[in-house]
Formats: C-alpha cells, structure tokens, sequence
C-alpha cells in the first residue's frame, strides 16, 4: 500500500513542486534577438525576456537556470522537459495551442517585411520575384509564408543574428523580422536605409508553458497580472522596447 501510494505521489508531482523543492527554475530564453535576449558586454544574458524570466524566479522565490533557445528549438525545450517555462519572445497561435499552453501577454511585439526606401513594396504582391531573409520557424517565416506570391524566394537561417547578417551583406533584398530588431538594425546600419514596409502580425509575447502544467500557468498568470497592476510590465516595456506595453490580451 506504502509502495502504491508513493508511486502514485510520484506520478502527480507537477513542474510547480519540483520548482519549489529545487529552488531552482529553468527557463528558455533568447541570446540572439534584441532588445528581448542578447549577450551584454560581460557575456551574460540580458534584454526584455531575461529581465521578465528573473522577475518571475524573484517572485516565486528561486533560482533562475536561463537556457539560451533559438525560434526553432524553444518549443520542443518544453515538450521534452529541459525547460520550465520559454521567455523568447513567443507569439502564439492555433498551431503552437496544439502543443504548448500560453500565458496572458507580458509585452508588445509584432513582425513585418522591411526593405530599402529605394524598393517600391506596397503589397504582398510587389514581393513577386524578390528574396527575403527569414529565421526558420519564426512567426514571420510562419505568417509570410501564407500571404506571399509564390515567386518570392525564401532563404531561411537557423539563428536571428544570421538572418541580419544576410540581409546586411546584402543577400536578400527583402527582411522579415520583429520591429524591435528592425529598429535595431536600422540604428546600427543607418547605410541600410532600410523601413517599414508590410505589417505581417500583431503578436504580444506570451510566456509557453507545457501542456497539463496547471499549477505554474496559474501562478505565472497571477506573477504577470501583479506585475501588470504594479506598473513593472509598463516599464520593463519602456526600458527595452522604448516604448510602453499599450493594451495586452489575457
């Protein structure tokens, strides 16, 4: 009876409670995607998402073990365990719903096309014949991808930081990308001259948790609502993004 009981005790532990007996957190962050996750002149982590991650172990009380992710590899980081929480950046959508379970919204994002002011692109149809520099499996790979001619070129890259690298070297004509890094971009390469061109999706950054972890969604859900009511959110926003967190869905 002992032995069934404890089997079963074992079986129902959460993410919650072994968060809370190791004192310890895990979450997956971007380190190639600023002004939400970089690497500081130290070396260490640091943007929008790491300061929301060490908010949230701050509030429960634990440690935080920042896992650098990529657009690709972050999701399956929750599904196979390695990670607690992901803090990257990270839209959601029907697909996405499918597998992982969203938090309410904790900051500002959208992605779209950008390219020089010397390109003429008014619409998804201008980009007929052109190349564009994606990060595979970014929302702006997934969101282009549906409303793109079929003659616009994709050339993906693993990592954000080589999918500016290509568009700067000049291998594509067209980026897609986060506002945020665009204006990045757009400050570090004025020479660029590159600009807004097409909004592709308005998407707030959640926060993934995996699929039957109850417990830490609603306690995440409650750390971003105080956080939300206290003004921190408002000025994470406005410390990184430069701007404030505006109306955020639940």
């Amino acid at each position: 009876m002992g032995l069934g009981l404890a089997m079963t005790g074992a079986h129902a532990q959460t993410a919650l409670d072994t968060i809370t007996k190791t004192k310890t957190i895990r979450i997956a962050v971007p380190t190639d995607y600023p002004p939400y996750g970089f690497v500081g002149p130290d070396m260490k982590p640091q943007g929008l998402d790491i300061a929301m991650a060490e908010l949230i172990a701050a509030k429960l009380g634990v440690k935080v073990e920042l896992l650098p992710v990529t657009s690709a590899n972050r999701i399956p980081y929750l599904q196979t365990k390695k990670a607690d929480l992901v803090i990257s950046s990270l839209g959601k959508n029907p697909e996405r719903e499918k597998v992982i379970s969203f938090s309410a919204a904790y900051a500002p994002f959208y992605q779209a096309v950008f390219a020089p002011k010397s390109l003429s692109i008014k619409s998804f149809a201008d980009l007929a014949g052109k190349t564009v520099a994606v990060t595979r499996g970014a929302m702006e790979d997934q969101e282009l991808g549906k409303v793109a001619p079929s003659s616009l070129e994709f050339k993906r890259f693993e990592d954000n930081n080589a999918t500016i690298a290509a568009f700067a070297a000049g291998q594509t004509q067209v980026l897609a990308t986060s506002a945020a890094v665009a204006a990045n971009l757009m400050q570090r390469n004025p020479g660029l001259n590159i600009e807004y061109k097409l909004l592709l999706k308005d998407s707030p950054c959640y926060v993934g948790v995996a699929k039957g972890e109850d417990a830490l969604l609603a306690k995440v859900n409650s750390i971003i609502a105080a956080a939300k009511q206290a003004g921190e959110l408002e000025a994470l926003s406005k410390k990184w993004l430069g701007r404030g967190t505006g109306e955020l869905p639940l």
